[in-house]
């Protein structure tokens, strides 16, 4: 599942995998502005996370860290309706993955530059969306971006790390390993 938070839009994303290939469950947004004080707004970015885990029941949530930007009341509201969407996730005990913007939208089109409405249209290439299924709000395709970043993410093969674990897969593997030559 991946969130784009925000305090006037939410969006949301959740990702099914079928074998190895990723696909579109449900996209959208939950819009804002309509209440008037903030704290309303953070209750009901809790509620509705809440009720989305609750009903798709995620493995992960991955979420779009707030980006560094000039006006600290803004990156002020946006980390706490982060902090919100990630409490309620935590609270149905989903693992959190969080994603700085650029490396979204780079592990989503290979650019960490690509405008939003590129990032929709990979979405809607790879994971074959129609046209009648994108959303008008470019949140939801954000936070649909998110849970793919993760996905390609947590997909990658691990390997060891340091001296002991090559040496745990030469043991393994004999007949891998070529012969020195003299």
């Amino acid at each position: 599942m991946g969130i784009d938070p925000g305090t006037n839009v939410m969006g949301y994303g959740v990702l099914g995998v079928r074998g190895k290939n990723p696909e579109l469950v449900v996209m959208g947004v939950l819009k804002l502005s309509g209440f008037d004080t903030h704290y309303k707004r953070l209750h009901l970015i809790y509620k509705r996370v809440e009720a989305l885990v609750g009903q798709y029941l995620p493995d992960e949530l991955a979420i779009e860290a707030p980006f560094f930007g000039k006006n600290v009341q803004s990156m002020l509201k946006l980390g706490r309706a982060q902090g919100v969407a990630m409490a309620a996730a935590l609270s149905r005990d989903v693992p959190i993955a969080e994603y700085a913007p650029l490396s979204i939208k780079r592990a989503v089109t290979g650019s960490g530059s690509a405008s939003k409405e590129r990032v929709a249209n990979m979405l809607k290439h790879l994971l074959n969306i129609p046209d009648d299924k994108m959303p008008h709000l470019l949140d939801a395709t954000d936070a649909l971006a998110a849970a793919l970043a993760h996905f390609y993410e947590s997909s990658k093969p691990s390997l060891g790390r340091g001296k002991e674990s090559w040496e745990q897969f030469i043991a393994r593997n004999p007949d891998k390993i070529a012969p020195r030559r003299r």
